[in-house]
């Protein structure tokens, strides 16, 4: 009868459809007497459908599906340390890094023959930077122990600077204390690349005092927010040059290099591929500089400002800058007072610039 149909997936039905299915009229379904029993197979067309939401709603889904949780975790906070991996560690005994430099040279001198000679005076001067010390510090619970699955951090461990090819490596994470571990090693070296840039010991003991701080205003061309150009850059090394210093490496923000990247293609017709350059250790840079001291590759550093008028470069003499360590990194447990593991990752090491005249920088570019 027209109005009496039940819908059935897709398809309306009648009365007889819903309960016999494809069955012909006048099908004998059960007989007890002859062992004819259908009745099994007309249940399965009489049941309602099993669906992704049978069982009801559960906390994250329904009930009768699983949640799976993809096994890659990907830090959306990650930064790169470049140059953490490329100055120079050096053993530190001691809690100051000592060195000496000699400031002024007695000159030189002509004279007649036979002519009285007096002795010119050097001067030297003592340096010392303070070992600072580093911690991070991480607790995971008891039931967390018990209850992670293995992870893999994908895209974790830096390998480069953070140009060019795959610059991050995954590093697995077997249970909830080996991923509580990397993550607060990345961190404590996160840190560390800030500091080797922006530490300031006279706004925060606790700090070392980085490059910015060391550098000060020695060597520095201030453009005042003017754009830069293509011959402030040689400016700026035959500051250093002049003052004895053969810059090998040079560090600026993004921005800085985007810019650079424009002036080599429009004031030199460079393409694109001639900038590319390789540093130690398979580290790439997108941008090699021509200079009166040699080539000179370029790296951005994800911690110098991009703010216009506030950009800066760098030019580093590298073979005088040293990361002097007292105790490298050290995983160590902390005290256990509930149902967790406590730890502390910690490094004592401090930076020192030999000379500072020994680089330059360009400062305030817009």
């Amino acid at each position: 009868m027209v109005g009496t149909g039940i819908i059935k997936g897709a398809q309306m039905v009648g009365a007889y459809e819903h309960s016999f299915g494809a069955l012909k009229n006048g099908t004998r379904y059960h007989d007890a007497m002859q062992g004819a029993d259908m009745r099994g197979a007309m249940r399965n067309i009489l049941m309602k459908a099993m669906s992704s939401t049978t069982g009801g709603a559960g906390t994250a889904g329904y009930a009768m599906v699983p949640i799976y949780v993809d096994p890659r975790i990907v830090d959306q906070s990650r930064k790169f340390t470049p140059l953490v991996e490329m100055i120079p560690r050096v053993t530190n005994q001691g809690m100051t890094a000592d060195y000496n430099v000699v400031t002024a040279k007695g000159g030189g001198v002509s004279a007649a023959e036979d002519a009285t000679l007096s002795e010119s005076n050097d001067t030297y001067d003592r340096a010392s930077k303070g070992i600072k010390f580093l911690y991070s510090v991480g607790r995971v619970t008891g039931p967390a122990l018990a209850a992670y699955p293995p992870y893999m951090l994908a895209g974790f461990q830096p390998t480069r600077a953070g140009l060019q090819g795959s610059n991050f490596g995954p590093a697995d994470a077997p249970n909830a204390l080996q991923l509580e571990i990397l993550m607060k090693a990345r961190a404590l070296k996160e840190l560390e690349e800030n500091l080797i840039l922006n530490g300031d010991s006279s706004s925060d003991a606790t700090q070392f005092d980085g490059i910015v701080a060391q550098q000060s205003t020695t060597n520095q061309l201030d453009l005042s927010s003017a754009a830069l150009s293509y011959g402030d850059v040689e400016t700026a090394i035959r500051y250093a040059f002049d003052d004895g210093g053969r810059p090998k490496l040079a560090v600026c923000s993004s921005d800085v290099l985007a810019d650079l990247r424009k002036i080599m293609i429009d004031t030199f017709r460079y393409s694109p591929k001639d900038m590319d350059g390789k540093l130690p250790f398979g580290v790439g840079s997108v941008l090699v500089l021509q200079t009166m001291v040699g080539p000179i590759p370029v790296i951005p550093s994800m911690y110098l400002s991009n703010t216009t008028g506030a950009k800066q470069i760098f030019f580093l003499d590298t073979d005088y800058i040293e990361m002097r360590v007292l105790q490298d990194m050290t995983y160590e447990d902390l005290a256990k007072t509930n149902d967790s593991r406590k730890f502390m990752l910690k490094v004592y090491e401090t930076l020192i610039m030999r000379n500072a005249a020994f680089n330059s920088f360009i400062d305030n570019i817009a």
